[in-house]
């Protein structure tokens, strides 16, 4: 096989770029539903303190959390750039509030190599690897791992993401 067809036989991915403080994140794009301005969640009593509610977007009840607090870090403070990134999770959608949504960007899947055990204090478990372009490194999340089964059950135990469940 010759080179030209070995180009053509690579396959590239796509992700949604977007920031958390100074470090670059990545979502493959298949996951994501849509990119919406942050708006006003309700509270929910006794959920995780990373979850920063529930808002109504066209009838769907979907929780929101804050990756900033996810991670560890302070609460993301909302600026004209902040976005709710809408990603689907098994069955469910769920709300993403990141600093800033930067692009959408195209991968060779052998730029993509296995997470290091920990980045940035980050568990190994919300990451699928890391993309390397240029410079860059971009930490591309797993989001099935976002959220421990246990934490799954509880939202779903208060109802919140399902339409109808009562």
């Amino acid at each position: 096989m010759n080179t030209d067809s070995y180009a053509v036989a690579r396959l590239m991915m796509q992700f949604v770029i977007f920031n958390i403080i100074n470090e670059e994140f990545a979502i493959d794009i298949k996951k994501v539903k849509e990119i919406i301005r942050v708006k006003k969640s309700t509270r929910v009593p006794q959920a995780p303190s990373f979850i920063q509610g529930v808002i109504n977007l066209r009838g769907d009840v979907i929780p929101v959390v804050d990756l900033r607090k996810r991670f560890g870090l302070d609460a993301t403070e909302i600026t004209n750039e902040t976005r709710t990134v809408i990603v689907e999770m098994r069955d469910d959608l769920l709300g993403l509030i990141v600093d800033a949504v930067t692009e959408v960007l195209r991968i060779d899947e052998e730029e993509i190599e296995p997470p290091p055990k920990n980045i940035a204090g980050l568990k190994a478990e919300y990451i699928s690897g890391v993309g390397k372009v240029d410079e860059r490194l971009l930490i591309i999340l797993n989001i099935e791992k976002l959220l421990t089964s246990e934490e799954r059950l509880k939202l779903e135990s208060k109802d919140l993401g399902k339409e109808g469940s009562r």
